[in-house]
């Protein structure tokens, strides 16, 4: 956690974030979210523009305090109202079957235990609530996904423990979380896997 961390890093990602590729999908990720509502790796809060509007209120948690000077002057500008905690998604405090819906968008692939925190999303999601995400994760065509375990040691310590290569549909299926219908596609101009 040196000078890149916490300086640089944080405006890496929120440009990454801001990527207009990125719209279309984060609008679709987010346009079934209602009820209680529970954002996971809120990051720099770039989901907020994005939620129908209908969405007046969420809770939302993040570990990383260096996102702070991104994400709360978004958070006071915006027109839903954020309950937002310093909290890793491993150990969430809510009571079981809190929440109608979770949100994850882009944070599967750098929560250091996946396995440990999406059976906290399975926890506290009520009977019949929803899991939406939008990640990338390991690519279908072998060619990139070769490509993606040679780069993701070299790659990590630059994007804030992402793993280009975590298996996201395995990993959410294996948490017992039901997966309704699943968009799989290359971004344009890139070859990374997403999937919402």
């Amino acid at each position: 956690m040196g000078f890149y961390h916490h300086y640089i890093f944080p405006r890496v990602l929120d440009l990454a974030m801001a990527s207009p590729q990125l719209r279309r999908p984060r609008d679709r990720a987010l346009a079934p979210a209602q009820g209680r509502i529970l954002e996971i790796g809120f990051g720099t809060g770039r989901n907020l523009t994005h939620y129908p509007p209908h969405v007046r209120r969420i809770e939302a948690i993040d570990p990383d305090v260096d996102l702070d000077r991104l994400s709360l002057p978004r958070i006071a500008h915006a027109s839903i109202e954020v309950d937002f905690h310093h909290l890793d998604a491993e150990h969430l405090p809510f009571e079981d079957e809190r929440f109608d819906t979770v949100v994850s968008t882009f944070t599967l692939c750098s929560i250091p235990d996946v396995v440990h925190a999406l059976a906290e999303v399975r926890r506290v999601l009520r009977p019949g609530g929803q899991f939406l995400f939008l990640e990338h994760g390991r690519a279908p065509d072998q060619g990139v996904a070769r490509w993606q375990d040679r780069l993701n040691a070299a790659w990590m310590p630059l994007a804030g423990g992402c793993h280009l290569n975590r298996p996201v549909r395995e990993l959410v299926t294996g948490a017992g979380l039901e997966l309704g219908p699943v968009q799989q596609y290359y971004l344009k101009r890139t070859r990374a896997s997403s999937a919402t």
